[in-house]
């Protein structure tokens, strides 16, 4: 096998000092003619900086962590290809890691990248602000994506908390209450695709609508709640706890619970296909007798029959958005970014005579 190229090749070949290589490829001051040879001795050997050697100098392993719930879920599939877009446009590597929505299991990954001296993360969290803590006090840059952690506070109203949060990504007054993590991050327009998706229930007739959330969703539970009005009927909000068995039991507790409900609305993919399925073990026949909305719009959705209105979030964009925001770091702390949503109108809802 032929030797590989080192720095001093280049040096030597280019008639310049190592450190004038070492600059000039860093991105750091040269002279043109200097830059220009540096560069075409580097092409012409072939020359690639070592990986390695650069990230012992720096401290740090390179590349980046992403941590989601379920590699399975589409949604988060979707968000880990734009992340990985956006790092091998730049060069990076990514660490990839599932928590399985278990914050123990997160608290444990988050610990794996700190002794790799991974410093930037992308996370789809699942533990509290006190399972993120850590690592943001160890200086790693973080960016969450699709929702932030829960408050630290047990006695906190989420609902209320949801609301603060919706009203300060509005650019809305809200009571002053300081964020225990002053961390970005890059969400869906939650509020205005579940307001648009109750608007759309309501200007079809439908009078009980009813909302099948899980975990991490407070913001569109909140926004829910604000879309039908007071009073809020607390038996058609119901929860499932992430895993697709639970979905199944919330929904299928839910149509027979209230058989007088006309039409859900499912805070994920997840959700939506479980109340696909108990509608069908049920003998329910949508949307003639329920209207269905499911928030995420993926490629199962079109092939039910009927196929699913659905409200859209961009997936792929979301994380190549949040992957930007975390090779940012180093300098001023990036602003979070609201990206919109659209409510796809396909066959699963009717009028409601």
């Amino acid at each position: 096998m032929e030797r590989r190229a080192t720095i001093k090749d280049v040096a030597e070949a280019a008639g310049v000092g190592v450190a004038t290589v070492s600059r000039v490829l860093s991105g750091g001051s040269a002279s043109p003619q200097t830059r220009e040879r540096v560069l075409a001795v580097a092409a012409q050997l072939d020359y690639r900086p070592s990986a390695l050697g650069r990230n012992l100098r720096q401290r740090r392993t390179g590349g980046m962590g992403l941590l989601v719930p379920d590699l399975t879920d589409t949604f988060h599939a979707q968000l880990a290809e734009g992340v990985l877009a956006c790092a091998r446009s730049a060069g990076e590597p990514v660490v990839l890691g599932s928590t399985g929505g278990d914050p123990e299991q997160e608290s444990e990954l988050i610990g794996m990248l700190l002794e790799q001296s991974v410093d930037r993360l992308i996370a789809v969290p699942s533990g509290d602000v006190e399972t993120w803590a850590p690592a943001i006090r160890a200086g790693m840059t973080v960016v969450f994506a699709d929702h932030l952690p829960p408050g630290p506070a047990a006695g906190d109203d989420p609902a209320a908390t949801a609301m603060t949060d919706l009203m300060r990504l509005d650019g809305l007054p809200s009571a002053p209450q300081p964020r225990p993590l002053d961390v970005p991050s890059v969400v869906a327009d939650d509020r205005a695709g579940i307001r648009t998706a109750v608007r759309y229930l309501r200007g079809l007739g439908h009078k009980r609508i009813a909302f099948l959330g899980g975990p991490g969703q407070d913001r569109r539970v909140a926004a829910f709640r604000e879309a039908v009005g007071s009073p809020v009927d607390e038996e058609l909000v119901v929860f499932g706890t992430g895993s697709r068995d639970s979905a199944y039991a919330a929904a299928s507790g839910l149509f027979q619970s209230r058989p007088d409900l006309t039409a859900v609305l499912a805070g994920g993919n997840v959700l939506g296909e479980a109340a696909v399925l108990a509608a069908r073990e049920l003998d329910l026949r949508v949307p003639r007798d329920v209207s269905l909305v499911m928030y995420d719009d993926v490629p199962w959705a079109e092939l039910c029959s009927p196929p699913l209105t659905v409200i859209a979030q961009p997936g792929r964009d979301m994380g190549y958005r949040a992957a930007e925001l975390v090779l940012r770091s180093g300098g001023r702390r990036p602003r979070g970014v609201v990206l919109p949503t659209e409510l796809i109108i396909r066959g699963s809802c009717a009028p409601r005579r």
